[in-house]
């Protein structure tokens, strides 16, 4: 389905509960997936620290794009080159190593015990937990950039991701098995998105796709401006996606069916707007970089501009977080800021020194930040 050819309408959405974060501390928490939950939306209820101080810092050294996973009081990273790292949330201290003996871009998924970890030589990778054995190997034809997501798929306890080969795959969990492929025009950057029975994921080929995942099969499709280099997000029945271009669509969706799509957000080609994270969707507002520097936030209703907020350094390959208390958001300059939602005020900013790449983690009285240098930040209240 082309977006020309589709009546466009402003997506009118209510407000999504979340699970609260509660008092647990920092070792209580869970982020076994990008960005913390399979809808992807870059939106939780648990709350900022008000004033954040730096806990504790462990590095490795080592260039790392992917962001961090937790599970069991462990914060896993892996670097570039391979080295799946875990360390204690209450001190920093390694409790966990191995080497993976291949190059890794991909943010790992924690599901059932076992973490998944796509390779840049194109193989998904399950190790057990806590001692690394290798439960199996499936090799696709393509470098993997793709975060794995979990999923139910046909009745089974599936994982799906995609590949520098053109498909997106959905495999048995507990053998590796293959379940089904997806074909589509070219390659597959970005994670899938997960809500109930569907799935949405966009490509190089300019396309975003929808899945139903009981009856494993493609429901509708829709052609963009540009090429999705990352991923799309769900949020009360609906898809959120921004494309190459700067542009940002906001898409109703009706039993796996596109009903409506208009730009949340239209991009101006002086701004030089290439975008590459993803938004961050809220129960009323729409968050993403554009500009290269710039977060703004839109109305989800109306999509009406509330503010732009110009940040400290080239936005890069991160994508924001709205929590219950604010924004985080973090720059390849190293800048890591939490900013007013209603207002975009940055109210608080830390300098990381290193680069930044990848995405935040949220916890229960604070939050993680990984550096491309390979330095996990933990941060909680002072």
């Amino acid at each position: 389905m082309n977006l020309r050819h589709i009546v466009c309408a402003a997506v009118f959405l209510g407000l999504l509960s979340c699970a609260g974060g509660g008092n647990a501390g920092l070792e209580e928490g869970e982020w076994t997936v990008f960005r913390g939950e399979t809808s992807l939306s870059g939106s939780t209820a648990l709350p900022l620290p008000r004033n954040p101080r730096l806990r504790w810092s462990a590095t490795t050294g080592v260039r790392t794009v992917a962001s961090p996973v937790v599970r069991d009081g462990v914060a896993y990273t892996v670097s570039r080159r391979g080295l799946l790292r875990g360390v204690a949330l209450s001190d920093g201290s390694e409790v966990f190593s191995k080497d993976l003996g291949a190059f890794v871009e991909a943010t790992p998924m924690i599901a059932d015990g076992v973490i998944y970890v796509g390779t840049i030589d194109g193989s998904l990778l399950a190790l057990h937990l806590p001692d690394g054995a290798l439960l199996w190997e499936f090799a696709s034809e393509g470098q993997i950039s793709s975060a794995p997501m979990p999923a139910g798929y046909a009745g089974e306890d599936a994982v799906l991701f995609g590949s520098y080969d053109n498909y997106l795959y959905t495999l048995r969990r507990s053998d590796g098995s293959l379940l089904s492929k997806f074909e589509t025009g070219y390659y597959l950057n970005g994670a899938v998105a997960v809500a109930d029975r569907y799935a949405a994921y966009g490509g190089c080929d300019q396309w975003l796709r929808v899945i139903d995942l009981e009856a494993g099969v493609q429901t509708d499709s829709l052609l963009l401006d540009s090429y999705v280099p990352g991923s799309p997000v769900f949020r009360d029945g609906a898809a959120y996606v921004g494309d190459y271009g700067g542009d940002v669509y906001g898409i109703a969706l009706e039993d796996g069916k596109i009903a409506a799509a208009s730009k949340v957000y239209a991009a101006s080609s002086e701004q030089d707007a290439s975008s590459v994270g993803l938004p961050a969707v809220g129960a009323k507002q729409v968050y993403f970089f554009t500009g290269g520097r710039s977060l703004a936030c839109v109305s989800r209703k109306d999509g009406k501009r509330l503010w732009t907020t110009m940040l400290k350094g080239p936005v890069g390959e991160s994508s924001p977080m709205e929590c219950r208390n604010g924004v985080l958001v973090c720059t390849k300059s190293g800048i890591i800021s939490i900013l007013d939602a209603g207002s975009g005020e940055v109210r608080w900013e830390y300098d990381a020194g290193e680069d930044i790449l990848g995405c935040p983690a949220i916890l229960p009285g604070g939050f993680l930040v990984v550096t491309a240098k390979g330095t996990l930040l933990c941060f909680e209240e002072s």
